[in-house]
């Protein structure tokens, strides 16, 4: 070692080789999918806000976030769970006919609605983008379109946002 050489300097890149990167070929960061709140909606007596979910309940969704933010949102169209094998992320398309929700006026018409299954009747509702906007820039802004995002809207603690006959 050269007596002019900075030990701090060379252990500081050391250690950042050492740390993963956005480039390694084993990095997922870009599949991975994301929820966003933006259009979240509390407004309606079918849904909750935050604070009507009990502090457990609230832990187990932000537990149930984590664990689907691992993997794409196709993976989780194409997992189920359950007695009768229903997948946790189900894409319905357009808004349910048969719902104790009214479809929000400031949620785009584009919206491909749909629900991630929580556990027992607790859903997270929302929308995707459609696939083939997917990659395309927005006229204003120029950001791309990603269908691996989901638009979180709706709490829905007692399955109310598609009825079924067992509701």
């Amino acid at each position: 070692m050269s007596r002019f050489e900075n030990k701090r300097k060379t252990n500081f890149f050391k250690a950042i080789k050492a740390l993963p990167s956005l480039e390694d070929e084993t990095n997922n960061l870009t599949i991975r999918c994301k929820f966003n709140f933006s259009y979240f909606d509390s407004s309606q007596g079918a849904g909750q806000k935050f604070s009507d979910w009990t502090h457990k309940q609230l832990c187990e969704l932000l537990g149930k976030i984590k664990e689907y933010t691992a993997k794409p949102l196709d993976y989780w169209r194409n997992q189920r769970v359950g007695k009768g094998g229903l997948k946790i992320h189900e894409i319905y398309g357009g808004f349910p006919t048969k719902s104790d929700f009214v479809r929000p006026k400031h949620v785009p018409h584009q919206a491909q609605w749909g629900r991630f299954r929580l556990g027992w009747k607790r859903r997270l509702v929302g929308f995707t983008i459609p696939t083939e906007l997917h990659k395309t820039p927005h006229k204003k802004t120029g950001e791309f379109f990603d269908k691996n995002t989901f638009y979180v809207v709706f709490l829905d603690r007692d399955h109310k946002f598609f009825l079924t006959e067992k509701n």
